[in-house]
């Protein structure tokens, strides 16, 4: 305990080592270490680079589909429903988007079942549509919409 907290005789600096010290101690090496996930390779926490790649290809190919039955007039918001079908139905079922088998990344439910289902996929989405959710990571490289469902984006 004394440890953790040091002494008040040591004055503030001490106990704010103490506290670095244990931060460093705690924190994984690589992302996905906690969950017995490979450092690299098959099987490793995606990248955010990957991730992120494999966000914009999805959003480009949702408007240009959209764009294809939208012709003359600007597609606006069925932009946004054709990136919705695009992110939920293949997820739901095949756990990656268009993108993501193109970056070779994929969604994985951490407690090892095989499909992440049509709502963990629904709610994956809708998180990803409020922005936050999807851009505040944690060391093990899961955003807030990865915890909140409990699946984690694995590469190939």
């Amino acid at each position: 305990m004394r440890r953790a907290m040091g002494s008040w005789l040591d004055g503030p600096k001490a106990a704010l080592n103490n506290a670095r010290e244990q931060a460093a101690d705690e924190r994984p090496q690589w992302r996905g270490e906690r969950l017995g996930l490979p450092e690299d390779g098959p099987g490793a926490a995606a990248s955010p680079g990957r991730r992120g790649s494999a966000f914009l290809i999805d959003i480009v190919l949702a408007a240009l589909i959209t764009g294809a039955f939208t012709a003359p007039e600007f597609p606006g918001d069925w932009s946004l429903l054709t990136w919705a079908l695009l992110t939920v139905l293949p997820v739901s079922f095949f756990g990656a988007t268009p993108g993501m088998a193109m970056t070779r990344i994929w969604v994985a439910r951490v407690d090892g079942r095989s499909m992440v289902g049509p709502v963990r996929a629904l709610l994956r989405c809708g998180l990803t549509l409020v922005i936050i959710p999807a851009v505040v990571w944690n060391f093990d490289g899961r955003s807030w919409h990865d915890r909140w469902t409990g699946t984690i984006v694995l590469q190939r």
